[in-house]
């Protein structure tokens, strides 16, 4: 009895030390409410995302976003970085466009979204596009 007495001790004494560098180095959580709508419009936007891309997969718009002169990557990046309501925007032109000027009408569109922002000065895409700052 005394021998385990002797070395729980030091043991204790060990994993004491441990617990309060752990805590004394963890991160205080913090969390707030979320709404349904807020999760909502974000998964919304998850599946608008999605769903852009994988029209970009298409051989014919990938033909035309050469013949333009810009790159897949840059249009993956931007459509990343589009908020929620412009992708609900972007996916009502979308709905509204007719069947046979779907690949056109993107592409236009995405061109539009490019000089805006490069009028912003968030991207330097075209040279001729002088920003308004």
């Amino acid at each position: 009895m005394d021998t385990i007495r002797q070395c729980s001790r030091p043991i204790a004494g060990f994993m004491s030390l441990m617990m309060l560098c752990f805590t004394l180095f963890a991160a205080p959580a913090s969390a707030s409410v979320v709404g349904t709508g807020e999760l909502l419009n974000q998964q919304q936007a998850d599946i608008d995302r999605q769903a852009l891309m994988q029209m970009l997969e298409r051989d014919d718009v990938k033909q035309t976003l050469v013949d333009m002169g810009v790159s897949q990557d840059e249009v993956r990046d931007r459509i990343q970085s589009l908020t929620p309501s412009e992708l609900a925007s972007f996916k009502q032109q979308l709905a509204d466009a007719p069947t046979g000027e779907g690949v056109v009408g993107i592409i236009v569109l995405f061109l539009v979204i490019f000089i805006v922002t490069d009028m912003l000065c968030a991207t330097d895409i075209f040279p001729f596009v002088n920003c308004i700052r």
